[in-house]
């Protein structure tokens, strides 16, 4: 079998679960959808055409967030054998099933949510402990193609930790939609992480909303080495009036708040943020506001697009900002984020990092940088100098 994947690292996560439960099967490829934006949905069907033109021979199940939005869309494709839903795409049983279409409705109660004990080759483990979001977010789609928030009660979370500790995992990265709404509580989940899962060398925390961080994560960030000094944060604009349009539920001011905060007791730690150039209505000022977040906020690590129409959203019905304007702003960020990143960079030139090796040849720091490092065995954990950076990455000597 294999597994063609878009999209976020929920996807990844779940590609890894399907390529284990029909590793057996010979003549499948699983497209593994994203439907975030339009422009996603269009590189997803023009990947089903490639695939199907290079492996005629093999059947096209197609799944993920697309599939679950437009099942008829995809099924109607000469090219596709078979449509599953994001729910129906974790069993076994419906990879052999008769029917062309197996959506079923994503917000129908599952009582657990399926989990991955395998990432062979891997240095870190994820672990999805929820999925599905209660928010309205006005640019998003994700809710109608992941349905409500529900979580992985928090023994399975700690018994499945610990599971990845006897494998030899020497870092554990929390995944899902929303983890911050993690329904079970986040902060208390993190604190029994740390404290009751004995021999985990690293906590990694996945995408993070703003409106949810507050100041005990702060204290439990700045208390617990285990938790890694880096977080991503789903921002998407720096504008108050733009945000509010997005549907978000923080200000800028509370994200600027929090991270010069964090930097100012840990001046090492690292942070990434996801934004939206051009949003409906955005004005150049507005635009301004979001380059102005950056820089006050210290964010480092961008993750830009240009705002793309997803259609049956509350802002694909609001006045749109130009296209070239989009491209053009969505540029200048990413340019921003660049020049700030490479200041960072430089900053880290002759400190000691500990890097775990992921890949021979190249593992990442504790707050979440890429180093090129000849050293080291896939998993370990080692002191690194930092010598030079090379571009958009750092280069060490154990």
């Amino acid at each position: 079998m294999k597994v063609l994947t878009f999209g976020c690292r929920l996807n990844t996560f779940e590609s890894k679960l399907i390529e284990k439960i029909g590793s057996d099967l010979q003549d499948i490829v699983v497209v593994n959808t994203c439907a975030v934006t339009a422009e996603a949905e269009r590189q997803c069907r023009q990947a089903i055409r490639k695939v199907f033109r290079e492996f005629p021979y093999m059947k096209i199940i197609v799944t993920g967030c697309a599939a679950q939005l437009h099942p008829e869309k995809y099924a109607q494709m000469p090219e596709v054998f078979r449509v599953l839903g994001n729910r129906e795409k974790l069993t076994r049983k419906m990879l052999f099933s008769d029917e062309k279409v197996c959506v079923g409705d994503i917000n129908q109660p599952i009582e657990n949510i399926p989990l991955v004990t395998d990432f062979e080759g891997r240095s870190r483990a994820f672990l999805q402990i929820q999925q599905g979001c209660n928010h309205t977010c006005t640019f998003c789609i994700v809710r109608s193609a992941r349905g409500k928030n529900i979580g992985l009660p928090p023994e399975r979370v700690l018994e499945q930790a610990r599971v990845f500790v006897q494998q030899g995992f020497s870092e554990i990265v929390l995944t899902g939609v929303d983890i911050t709404s993690y329904p079970y509580g986040f902060n208390s989940l993190i604190r029994r992480l740390v404290s009751e899962v004995d021999g985990l060398k690293r906590l990694r925390l996945g995408s993070l909303d703003p409106a949810c961080v507050d100041d005990e994560l702060m204290e439990l960030l700045l208390s617990f080495p285990i938790l890694m000094p880096h977080l991503h944060l789903s921002v998407q604009a720096g504008d108050n009036l733009i945000l509010k349009r997005m549907g978000r539920r923080h200000t800028a001011e509370h994200v600027i708040r929090f991270c010069t905060h964090l930097k100012k007791m840990c001046p090492d730690f690292v942070l990434g943020g996801d934004f939206i150039a051009g949003f409906p209505t955005e004005t150049e000022e507005q635009f301004l506001n979001t380059c102005q977040l950056v820089q006050e906020a210290q964010i480092t690590q961008l993750h830009v697009f240009p705002y793309s129409v997803r259609f049956g959203t509350p802002a694909a019905k609001m006045p749109m900002v130009d296209t070239v304007v989009r491209k053009e702003r969505a540029a200048r960020l990413r340019q921003l984020g660049l020049t700030l990143e490479h200041q960072l960079l430089d900053k880290m030139i002759g400190t000691i990092r500990p890097v775990l090796i992921e890949r021979e040849g190249y593992g990442y720091t504790d707050n979440y940088l890429k180093v090129q490092v000849s050293s080291g065995q896939i998993g370990d954990i080692i002191p690194v100098k930092i010598t030079k950076r090379s571009e958009n990455e750092l280069v060490g000597e154990a």
